[in-house]
């Protein structure tokens, strides 16, 4: 995929920054983190309030520049700083790291021969990211590296020489997204889908759509953009449009999807091929569409998509373990009305009986009771219910009496050997949430545990 030589050499970094060229040792890659930072890596010192330019769910008084001692005692090859550390280093300086960031992801991107690939959506991001890097075989954006720091730091990360690279771009704000695209340059950019999520900060739908489809203002000359076949793009200017879905209006068409056998049958280009749908559910397989779709418009063959492993799926994404009789669906990572109607609508297909723990739905303002309520539509063939979260007290109220198996205000509230005992065997258990309800306190891991006991 790529060749042994460095990531980047000093000058080149000197170049990219402004700054009068020379001699420096190589660089094998880039770091905000000193915890992690490898050896041979530049080590940027960012500051955790990157100021008025930039929304963050939290700012914090620290500052990667009294990390920097940390960061060589791993081995950095070098800093990037915006003032001067005492520390016998290869130092770069400037006026602000973070500017210094996006400068060298700009020089990146410049220098990039490959495709360039840029992902967003309201649900499916990551999923579909992780897809594409896969039948690429191409470096893509680690984790959830979508913001202001992620995208140009994904970029400063990405070979020169590879083929294509991946990136995710996300927003919670207006006018993020856009900023981001025009960074990326995206030769393909696909919006996977427009939901309700993130809704607070956004006057309604219609500007989320809006926000989502500026990923085109970033698009090279001739590129495409890619969308699902019932979004409008009123307002929107693409060289070329794609669209995927279920509809004959669809370019890239998924015609049937048997759920058993997790596979689906697509037409592109005029030809009918089949693919693996990792994870299962419809939703999933119209990501699959999406990333035929994509490589259809960059050029690439399509064979490498459609045997994808189910491995795949990541972690707290729909990831399915196996505890007896009994199929845990860690879906626990995110959620959204529309992330969680599809992973409910996946759960209702599966066969024997079929569970929920279900968290609520965040950043969702004024729309979230109602969000909540509609979503017991979508319960109506499971066989019981756990709610966590007071957000998700309409859709329990909702809920017929013989499905409901308890209600938390927190999800250290919830018996969990007292549920595992509960839950009648064989069945499907989908565990979905916001992040902060379930996936940062390990609560999957801890019902997985107690079905275990339980078993």
């Amino acid at each position: 995929m790529t060749t042994s030589q460095p990531l980047w050499r000093w000058r080149e970094l000197c170049v990219a920054l402004g700054l009068p060229a020379v001699a420096g040792p190589d660089v094998t890659g880039i770091s905000i983190d000193s915890r992690t930072l490898a050896p041979g890596e530049l080590f940027v010192a960012l500051k955790g309030d990157p100021g008025p330019r930039f929304n963050v769910s939290q700012r914090s008084d620290r500052d990667g520049h009294d990390f920097v001692a940390a960061a060589l005692a791993r081995g950095a090859a070098g800093v990037l700083v915006h003032r001067a550390v005492s520390a016998a280093a290869p130092q770069l300086i400037v006026s602000d790291t973070l500017d210094g960031l996006w400068k060298l992801g700009a020089a990146a991107r410049a220098r990039f021969g490959g495709r360039s690939i840029a992902v967003t959506g309201s649900s499916g991001k990551t999923t579909a990211k992780t897809f594409l890097s896969t039948a690429l075989d191409c470096p893509a954006s680690t984790g959830s590296l979508n913001n202001f720091w992620g995208v140009p730091l994904s970029l400063a990360r990405t070979p020169p020489d590879a083929a294509a690279a991946v990136f995710e771009i996300g927003t919670n704000h207006p006018g993020e997204i856009a900023p981001l695209a025009r960074l990326a340059r995206p030769h393909v950019a696909l919006v996977l889908n427009v939901g309700q999520a993130h809704l607070e900060y956004f006057a309604d739908w219609d500007a989320l759509r809006r926000e989502k489809l500026s990923i085109a203002e970033g698009l090279e000359p001739g590129g495409t953009l890619v969308v699902p076949d019932d979004l409008n793009l009123e307002g929107v200017q693409a060289p070329r449009v794609v669209r995927f879905g279920e509809s004959g209006a669809a370019d890239v068409r998924l015609i049937a999807f048997d759920a058993a056998a997790t596979r689906g049958r697509f037409r592109v280009a005029g030809h009918t091929v089949e693919a693996n749908v990792p994870g299962g559910g419809r939703h999933r397989a119209l990501t699959v569409a999406a990333v035929l779709a994509c490589m259809h418009a960059a050029g690439f063959p399509l064979v490498r998509a459609l045997g994808l492993s189910d491995e795949l799926v990541p972690a707290g994404r729909g990831r399915r373990h196996r505890i007896g009789e009994m199929v845990l669906i860690d879906d626990s990572y995110n959620a959204n009305p529309v992330s969680m109607r599809a992973a409910l609508d996946s759960l209702s297909a599966e066969p024997g009986r079929r569970y929920a723990v279900l968290g609520e739905m965040r950043e969702l303002g004024a729309l979230a009771p109602q969000a909540h309520r509609d979503l017991a539509s979508a319960c109506a063939r499971l066989d019981g219910v756990v709610c966590v979260g007071a957000g998700t007290r309409p859709l329990y109220d909702a809920l017929r009496a013989e499905q409901r198996l308890g209600f938390a205000e927190e999800q250290i509230g919830v018996d969990l050997d007292a549920l595992a005992a509960r839950l009648a065997r064989p069945a499907t258990v989908l565990v979905k949430g916001s992040n902060r309800v379930f996936w940062v306190h390990g609560f999957v891991g801890r019902l997985i545990q107690a079905l275990t006991v339980g078993r």
